[in-house]
């Protein structure tokens, strides 16, 4: 074998490697690209601790109320379901102002309740799921116990409210399970309910 085909069967060899290493790596490189377009957006029964640097009286801890709002000193009600932690910051800051000048405020999530997502249907353990961290739909089948044998895999649905409507996802597990079509293995938001027929 000459130095040329020697070179050439090693490119062809790295070649074919690195393509069968994208196609390994593209499911969580397309589960990671959605991940971070999604900070955490607060829910009804978190626990927010929040605190004003120096100010002692302005350290507690608040629930969400189920209307998405809290209360508190100097601040008043303030809606803070659906807003990032960092969002809430900022708006309390503002409001604040006026009583402490160049208030630090810091506003931290303790306890997370409001990311809960629905799993019905031919599923084992079907119900409500409430977690501490983003899934996707293949992960919420998961922690339904998975589909059970009369399951329609071709035909789930995402059913989720957004803006004051209801929007449909249609989610085939069989594309899925083959490697095809795998965006739409969307990571859930809370309220999310994922139809098994």
């Amino acid at each position: 074998m000459s130095n040329v085909e020697f070179f050439i069967n090693k490119s062809l060899r790295f070649v074919s490697l690195l393509v069968l290493s994208m196609a390994l790596l593209m499911p969580g490189m397309v589960f990671a690209q959605q991940a971070r377009g999604l900070e955490y957006r607060i829910g009804p029964e978190d626990v927010l601790h929040i605190s004003v640097w120096k100010e002692k009286d302005l350290d507690r801890k608040v629930l969400v109320r189920p209307d998405g709002g809290i209360s508190f000193p100097l601040v008043g009600d303030i809606q803070v379901s659906g807003r990032t932690p960092l969002e809430v910051q900022d708006e309390i800051r503002s409001r604040l102002q006026r009583y402490v000048p160049d208030a630090e405020v810091t506003v931290s999530v303790d306890k997370i309740s409001g990311y809960t997502v629905f799993v019905l249907g031919e599923v084992n353990n079907p119900g409500q799921f409430t977690l501490g961290r983003y899934v996707d739909v293949v992960q919420a089948l998961t922690l339904a116990g998975g589909t059970t044998p009369y399951a329609s895999e071709r035909n789930m649905q995402i059913l989720r409210r957004q803006d004051g409507r209801e929007v449909t996802y249609r989610f085939d597990f069989r594309d899925i399970k083959r490697g095809q079509q795998l965006e739409q293995n969307i990571i859930l938001q809370s309220g999310d309910v994922v139809v098994v027929p």
